[in-house]
C-alpha cells in the first residue's frame, strides 16, 4: 500500500514547527486520507485544506480539532491549497461557523462557475496566462476529446438539486474573502509564508513556503511516492508545460527541509522527488509515442488503453492522456483531427534523430 492510501491516523502530531498535522480519512480513488494542517499564532489557528464536504467528514474535522484542543471560535483563516472537493469542501462551511478568513490562490473558482469572473477582475488579477482561463465551462457538455461528457450533465444538476434540499450546512460554497498571487506574503504563525502558485494539477494550486525554518507545504503539487493527476480538462491550454515548469520552481527554492503534503507522510528531499516525477512523465510521452506509431491515427481513448491498467481506464484516463497529447501537439511533436464521428484523433510523431 502506498503512503497516500492509507486510512487516516486519529492522532494529531507536530510535523514542522509550528505546525499540525491532523489526518481526515476520504475515500477516493488512489487515496484514503487528506493531510489538514493546523498552524498556530497568538490569534489563534489557521487550518489549511479541511478536507470533504458532508456530515461525516465534519464530524471529522470536529474530532481531530477536539483532539489537537483547538475549538471553533479559535480558528481565525482557512486556507484551501485548490478546488478539488478533498480539499475545499468543506472550508466554506468551517469559514461560516468559525467567522473566519477564506484564503485561495486568486484564479480559484468552483466548477459550476468555472467561467465567471472573479469580483469584477480582468485577467491579470488571475495571475495566470489568459489563454489558460476557460472561456466556456468545461465540465459541462462533450469533453474536446469527444467523449459525451466528462460527467454526466443530468446527474450533475440532480447532485446540486439533492444539496439544495439537504440541511443548510450539509455544503457550504467556499467563497473567498482573500486572494493571493505569486510572492504574496501570508502571515502564519506569526512569521511571513510565502504564497508559491504551481499551475499543473490545476490552473489555481497553491503552496506555502517558510523560508525561516524551511517548510514547505506542498498540497497535491508534489506527494511523496504517486504522481498527481495532471487533468486535460480545466487545468489550461497546456497543464503538462505549466506543471513541470512549476515544479523546477519548487524544486529551487532556497533550503526547503520538509515538504509537507496533502496525502502521505512528510518528507525531506524535495529536489529528487520533482526529478522522479518528471521522468515518470517523459517516459509517459514515450510510451504515448511508440503506442500511436503503433496503432497508426488513434483517438484518446483509444491512447489511454495503452497508459493505463483496465481498472482505471474511464473520464480520468483520459483527461491525463489529452493533456499528454496537447501538449505534444502544441511542441509540435503529434498533429490532431476530428474523425468521422467528432472525436479527435492523434497522431505523434516520431522521435527526432539525435
Amino acid at each position: 500500500m502506498r503512503q497516500e492510501q492509507e486510512p487516516a491516523g486519529t492522532g494529531v502530531r507536530e510535523v514542522a514547527p509550528d505546525v499540525l498535522r491532523l489526518q481526515l480519512p476520504i475515500a477516493m480513488p488512489g487515496l484514503g486520507h487528506v493531510n489538514c494542517y493546523a498552524i498556530p499564532d497568538a490569534r489563534g489557528f489557521t487550518i489549511v485544506d479541511p478536507g470533504l464536504p458532508g456530515p461525516a467528514a465534519w464530524r471529522s474535522l470536529r474530532d481531530r480539532l477536539r483532539t489537537a484542543s483547538i475549538r471553533m471560535k479559535d480558528v481565525h483563516t482557512v486556507v484551501v491549497t485548490h478546488v478539488h472537493p478533498d480539499h475545499c469542501g468543506a472550508a466554506g462551511r468551517l469559514a461560516k461557523e468559525a467567522d473566519a478568513a477564506l484564503v485561495t490562490h486568486s484564479a480559484f473558482r468552483v466548477f459550476w462557475a468555472a467561467t465567471e469572473p472573479v469580483d469584477g477582475c480582468d485577467d491579470e488579477i488571475y495571475d495566470v496566462d489568459p489563454d489558460d482561463l476557460p472561456d466556456s465551462n468545461p465540465f459541462l457538455g462533450p469533453t474536446p476529446w469527444g467523449r459525451h461528457s466528462f460527467e454526466p450533465v443530468a446527474r450533475r444538476r440532480l447532485l446540486l438539486r439533492i444539496a439544495r434540499l439537504l440541511p443548510l450546512n450539509w455544503f457550504v460554497p467556499p467563497r473567498p474573502t482573500r486572494r493571493v498571487r505569486d510572492g504574496e506574503t501570508l502571515e502564519l504563525a506569526g512569521r511571513p509564508w510565502t504564497a508559491v502558485h504551481t499551475p499543473g494539477h490545476t490552473l489555481e494550486h497553491l503552496c506555502l513556503y517558510d523560508p525561516a525554518h524551511g517548510t514547505f507545504l506542498s498540497g497535491d503539487h508534489v506527494l511523496p511516492t504517486i504522481t498527481p493527476h495532471i487533468s486535460g480538462l480545466g487545468s489550461g491550454r497546456d497543464p503538462l508545460k505549466n506543471y513541470v515548469e512549476s515544479l523546477d520552481r519548487v524544486a529551487g527554492l532556497p533550503g526547503v527541509s520538509t515538504v509537507l503534503p496533502a496525502h502521505g507522510h512528510p518528507f525531506t528531499d524535495l529536489g529528487q522527488r520533482v526529478n522522479s516525477i518528471k521522468v515518470h512523465h517523459v517516459e509517459r510521452m514515450e510510451r504515448l509515442r511508440e503506442a500511436s506509431l503503433s496503432l497508426g491515427t488513434a483517438t484518446v481513448e483509444e491512447l489511454s488503453h495503452e497508459l493505463f491498467r483496465p481498472a482505471v481506464w474511464g473520464a480520468m484516463a483520459e483527461s491525463e492522456t489529452y493533456a499528454h497529447l496537447e501538449h505534444l501537439r502544441l511542441a509540435g511533436e503529434a498533429e490532431s483531427f476530428p474523425g468521422p464521428d467528432g472525436r479527435l484523433r492523434y497522431r505523434v510523431m516520431a522521435a527526432p534523430a539525435a
